[in-house]
């Protein structure tokens, strides 16, 4: 129930944003007077305040939707010796990368695993798996947070966030140009015919999904270069051997099962077995390598 309220809130504020904007920018639709020819300028403000809506409101509502779909537990009052050591070890590298302190939580998974979100980098949140804290030393997990770190002092929830709002602007722009296209091709010289509303929809959904998928692969390629700037930033903040051994005791748990929610995996340090043009992390072993190289 919990999943199906925040999913029509988030398409309700989208929606609310979008309509704002578009009334704000005098864009009320991206057709021409005649009522069949493209406005290109207006499809492009159109379908650039969509795209950056949907990646704006998923930006600003990353920290609450990771604290509820991972059950994450922010502390507070440390109840242990080991919550005290995790805020104390944070507290001290975001200070080193500069950064304010962001919310520490730890969320109940067996499998080693940790991420950083939040809307920007003084207001962010770093958690950790029950997993990697009961299996790795200290050296290690202090490596995995400054990884993690990294990320949030890189501005990396922002910067994909804006990656993605690009690449939604260009699906939406591209998909309705197609099912124009078609629509056109459809219409006898007098203008009649064409796909009617249902079939140009359908058209953009088929088109949607196509160009989606291409679009995917460029966010995921910058994803893993972002992995490659934290890894460092991991190296330079906890150490370049600590960050390499937290990479290889990573490495020998892959084969365990991960219950982590996909939409938390671009800031996950686990990799994944995907295929590598749409996976969101480089391979272990490539990580590895680039830190013993120094590059």
């Amino acid at each position: 129930m919990m999943r199906i309220i925040l999913f029509v809130a988030t398409n309700l504020a989208v929606l609310a944003v979008a309509s704002i904007s578009l009334s704000l920018l005098g864009v009320p639709g991206y057709l021409q007077n005649n009522g069949m020819d493209l406005n290109l300028q207006s499809l492009l403000i159109f379908c650039a305040v969509f795209g950056f809506s949907g990646s704006i409101v998923s930006l600003l509502i990353s920290k609450p939707m990771a604290k509820w779909s991972t059950r994450t537990y922010v502390i507070e009052q440390p109840r242990n010796h080991a919550e005290q050591w995790l805020l104390e070890t944070v507290r001290d590298l975001s200070t080193k990368a500069g950064i304010k302190m962001p919310e520490v939580g730890i969320f109940p998974s067996p499998v080693s695993n940790a991420f950083a979100t939040g809307w920007n980098k003084n207001a962010a949140l770093v958690a950790v798996s029950e997993g990697l804290l009961h299996r790795f030393d200290r050296e290690e997990v202090r490596a995995v947070l400054a990884h993690e770190i990294g990320h949030v002092a890189n501005g990396d929830m922002v910067t994909l966030a804006l990656i993605q709002g690009v690449m939604n602007t260009f699906v939406m722009f591209f998909s309705r140009i197609v099912a124009h296209i078609i629509d056109q091709f459809f219409r006898n010289s007098n203008g009649e015919g064409g796909l009617g509303m249902v079939g140009h929809m359908a058209v953009v959904f088929v088109m949607d999904m196509i160009f989606g998928v291409l679009a995917s692969i460029v966010v995921m390629w910058f994803s893993r270069k972002r992995e490659y700037r934290a890894d460092h930033a991991g190296a330079e903040l906890a150490g370049r051997g600590a960050m390499v051994r937290a990479l290889q005791r990573l490495k020998a748990e892959t084969q365990l099962p991960d219950d982590m929610p996909k939409t938390m995996t671009a800031f996950g340090i686990r990799s994944h077995g995907m295929a590598a043009l749409f996976s969101s992390h480089p391979p272990l072993d490539d990580r590895i390598a680039a830190l013993q190289n120094g590059r």
